[in-house]
């Protein structure tokens, strides 16, 4: 391992900033929302060819690659390259693609979720090639992934099952608030069926409303979230699974990760007319899962509630499948279930980025003051949402561990900044980490936990 000058990888990341900057407001400059990622893939590629990677390239499904070195071993940097929508223009203060900078901040949409995280990753692998500090024996893997903000992880489904890259562990570029970040709950996508009978609306009493129906189960699923679990409650809430008489092999892990939720998303329904009883409604469930949870349990806990019983067959309790084709036009088909995952914080992945933070910026977290609301939060942490590592890590195990620029409160939100100061200290952070990792050290008891998969052989 080679003695690393922390002064010389702060000098040189703090060189590139106004080149990160550059780089990250074009990457916004092109809408990219899931599966119209082209543009942006574009970009990245001439940058990454602009800089001297030894090899750039585009899969099949249109995430975009870049390498360093020629090692057999990978130890890879990821970032998702999609964004969700604008949402309400009205909402802006400014054009959210075009943006605007000053000193201290990027604004425009997916500056912090999570195009930031990718301008970092590309200048830590130029920097490592130029500073001489690709670590022997491996190859330096920055990759872009497309559709993530609509099938967490399916993008690295294709890239395991697909392209064959199995990287010795990843770091996921997502905002982190200045933490390292070494786990998260997962979720899955469920939707509920109700049917019904529609009449003439003059005389609903002939028919069966399924709005009506769909009522009495969307109670029932917010119930589910908000209520506690003392022994008098009908329909116990999810805050039980932080309880060890309802979780006694996994409420230590689910307390660090925080209870799972579940929350309606979207309401769709049938009915002949305006003037006419609805003959069928459906709803979307966004549930979140912490351990201890299984996608097995977590249907279960709907089609328990007492107003799904009540209404017998006339519901289905279900989870989605993914299929929208990528903007190259490939379909990977896969199920919407993303499971939960927890690294050891003694796993020497995790290590790696807590001793280089230690030595580049000290043992508490570092950033902007506007963006550090939650500054007093430990250095070694945990997301609130979701990532590309519920595929990496959650199917795959291979070793994630999380460093972004960026905080978790401005994703999806209006008025998106990020800190060109991230940007800088990211890329100085990547640089030493991947130097400071022991892949010797390196063993099957890094997880702490890892929901188990469902019984689909998705290839």
């Amino acid at each position: 391992m080679k003695e690393l000058d922390y002064d010389k990888i702060k000098e040189v990341a703090e060189s590139h900033r106004e080149d990160m900057t550059r780089f990250l407001r074009a990457m916004i400059s092109h809408p990219s929302e899931s599966c119209e990622e082209k543009e942006v893939v574009a970009c990245i590629k001439e940058e990454m060819e602009r800089l001297g990677f030894d090899e750039v390239k585009v899969d099949g499904l249109g995430n975009v690659m870049g390498f360093m070195g020629e090692g057999d071993k990978i130890l890879c940097m990821d970032g998702h390259i999609d964004t969700v929508g604008i949402g309400n223009r009205d909402n802006w203060e400014a054009d959210p693609y075009e943006g605007y900078e000053t000193e201290e901040l990027i604004y425009g949409r997916g500056g912090s979720d999570q195009e930031g995280g990718v301008c970092s990753a590309v200048y830590a692998a130029k920097m490592m090639k130029d500073l001489d500090l690709i670590p022997e024996g491996y190859k330096i893997m920055v990759v872009g992934t497309v559709q993530e903000e609509d099938c967490d992880g399916m993008c690295w489904q294709y890239i395991y099952n697909k392209d064959g890259i199995k990287p010795e562990f990843v770091i996921s570029t997502e905002p982190t608030d200045g933490g390292i970040y070494r786990g998260h709950r997962g979720r899955m996508e469920i939707r509920v069926d109700v049917r019904g009978v529609s009449c003439h609306g003059s005389a609903p009493d002939r028919g069966d409303n399924a709005i009506y129906k769909m009522a009495d189960i969307i109670a029932d699923v917010r119930a589910l979230n908000n209520n506690g679990c003392d022994e008098s409650t009908d329909i116990k809430g999810l805050v039980k699974m932080l309880d060890p008489a309802y979780n006694p092999d996994h409420f230590e892990d689910a307390r660090f990760l925080g209870r799972g939720t579940c929350t309606v998303s979207q309401i769709f329904f049938t009915s002949p007319s305006r003037c006419a009883v609805a003959d069928s409604c459906a709803i979307s469930i966004d549930r979140r899962m912490t351990a201890g949870e299984t996608w097995e349990s977590c249907l279960e806990e709907v089609r328990s509630l007492p107003a799904v019983k009540k209404y017998g067959d006339d519901v289905k309790v279900s989870m989605y499948m993914y299929d929208r084709p990528s903007w190259t036009g490939e379909v990977y088909q896969t199920e919407c279930y993303f499971p939960t995952w927890i690294n050891k914080e003694s796993a020497p992945h995790v290590k790696a980025l807590v001793e280089a933070h230690k030595a580049l910026f000290g043992d508490e977290r570092i950033g902007c003051e506007p963006s550090m609301d939650k500054r007093h939060r430990p250095l070694v942490d945990k997301w609130t949402f979701s990532t590309n590592c519920v595929s990496i890590q959650g199917r795959y195990g291979i070793p994630c561990v999380g460093f972004g620029p960026g905080a978790e409160s401005q994703a999806h939100a209006p008025n998106e900044i990020t800190y060109k100061q991230d940007l800088v200290t990211c890329a100085a952070l990547y640089t030493a980490a991947l130097n400071l990792y022991d892949g010797s050290a390196a063993s099957s008891d890094a997880t702490e936990f890892r929901a188990g998969l469902t019984t689909n052989d998705i290839k």
